[in-house]
């Protein structure tokens, strides 16, 4: 290379590596002026001149001119015969100020100044994605899906950085492919090595609050307050909700007319069931709140022990309970108790334990039942049996003859 021009050699290089041009301009002159240090012992003696407009980089020494023979540092000094030939009019003591050309630099040193040009770019680029998207956090970015991997998927985002969704923060269902749009919440930044790693996440409660910002405007400017969420991803959801103005039904807004608002957020979340309820302070109404749709008959609080002991119909447990228990356990986390459901004893105070059937029913049978809420004789057989073969997952033979079984007692 015959002139100083790194800046435009690395044009293209800037580009694609998100680093505006000033910043590249004062990275390639820090480059240079520890390269000169590193290579005469100082650098207080140089000016680095960096041409924006023209994309040119120039170094000019100064020296002090001294008396002929009395030369002691030539990269500090210049003797006055060699001063006048640049400039006449010189004189002993002045400053003479010449240019450093390229050619002064040997090919290993021009290597060498690219190599530390490019790693200073990177590091500071590295940063730069640190900060911004520490930021971020909390944030729902939109991203497209770059690759697919067993564990996790490589997102880039508008700018060509690299996010990454574990699976682990994936909703169950979701299901991507190259080129896919995907939206998440930015839910952690790390640095791994020296390189920034950030993470998203579609499973986080973060995630859904901040779609009911997007899809309900009350939300987003502070009138409904989400107090708290749960969930079990893909599955189902609780959100309690407040309004400090009475002429807003918080519950109301947020589902939208015929479900309007929150059908998008269902849609995004992969089908996953969503209950929006209203908030209070009274335990014993937003335990019931939390348990809905089942209707309660009665409740029994223990605040110091956050214990609730719950009583209802036998027809009203399985709705409590919920598929898989999500009901209640989401109901436990929201309300902070934790939550046993009991039958109305008027209604099974002759009931049977299903435990007492342990010698003519296999024991993983009775437990598929208690997992349903169903664990008395009476509360199975309060279902028709085409809902205890959907509830449970068992085979209908099998319900049936469980029910057989639990009929031959009371008759």
């Amino acid at each position: 290379m015959e002139h100083i021009n790194l800046v435009e050699t690395f044009s293209e290089f800037k580009e694609f590596k998100n680093i505006d041009r000033e910043t590249m301009m004062r990275i390639l002159e820090d480059v240079f002026r520890h390269m000169l240090a590193k290579k005469y012992g100082s650098a207080d003696n140089i000016d680095i001149i960096v041409n924006i407009d023209k994309g040119d980089l120039e170094i000019w020494r100064n020296r002090t001119i001294v008396e002929d023979g009395e030369v002691e540092d030539e990269y500090q000094e210049v003797a006055y015969s060699e001063a006048i030939k640049i400039e006449p009019d010189f004189e002993v003591g002045e400053e003479v100020t010449d240019e450093i050309k390229m050619e002064d630099f040997g090919r290993r040193e021009i290597l060498a100044i690219r190599q530390n040009l490019i790693s200073k770019i990177q590091e500071y680029e590295k940063d730069n994605i640190y900060r911004k998207y520490k930021e971020k956090i909390g944030e729902i970015i939109t991203g497209e899906v770059y690759q697919v991997w067993k564990k996790e998927i490589l997102v880039l985002d508008d700018e060509g950085i690299e996010l990454m969704l574990p699976k682990s923060e994936q909703i169950p269902m979701d299901f991507y492919r190259k080129g896919d749009s995907l939206r998440a919440v930015v839910s952690r930044v790390e640095m791994k090595n020296s390189t920034p790693a950030i993470i998203l996440s579609r499973t986080s409660p973060v995630f859904l609050e901040r779609l009911f910002e997007q899809e309900v405007p009350e939300v987003y400017d502070g009138l409904i307050t989400i107090k708290k969420i749960v969930r079990v991803p893909g599955e189902r959801a609780k959100v309690a909700v407040e309004s400090y103005d009475d002429r807003i039904d918080p519950v109301g807004a947020c589902v939208g007319m015929k479900g309007s608002r929150i059908h998008g957020i269902v849609r995004e979340l992969k089908n996953e069931n969503i209950d929006v309820i209203n908030f209070t302070t009274n335990p014993s109404l937003f335990i019931q709140r939390a348990l809905s749709p089942a209707k309660i008959s009665s409740i029994v609080i223990d605040e110091e022990g956050k214990r609730a002991e719950v009583y209802m119909k036998p027809d009203q447990v399985s709705l409590a309970i919920g598929k898989g228990g999500h009901n209640i356990k989401l109901g436990s986390k929201l309300t902070g108790y934790e939550i046993d459901v009991y039958r109305d004893t008027d209604i099974d105070n002759e009931d049977v334990d299903l435990m007492e059937f342990v010698d003519e029913i296999d024991e993983w049978i009775i437990q598929e039942f208690k997992k349903i809420g169903c664990d008395t004789a009476k509360s199975v057989l309060a279902f028709d049996v085409d809902i205890l073969v959907k509830q449970t997952d068992l085979e209908e033979e099998t319900v049936k003859e469980v029910i057989r079984i639990l009929r031959s007692e009371f008759e």
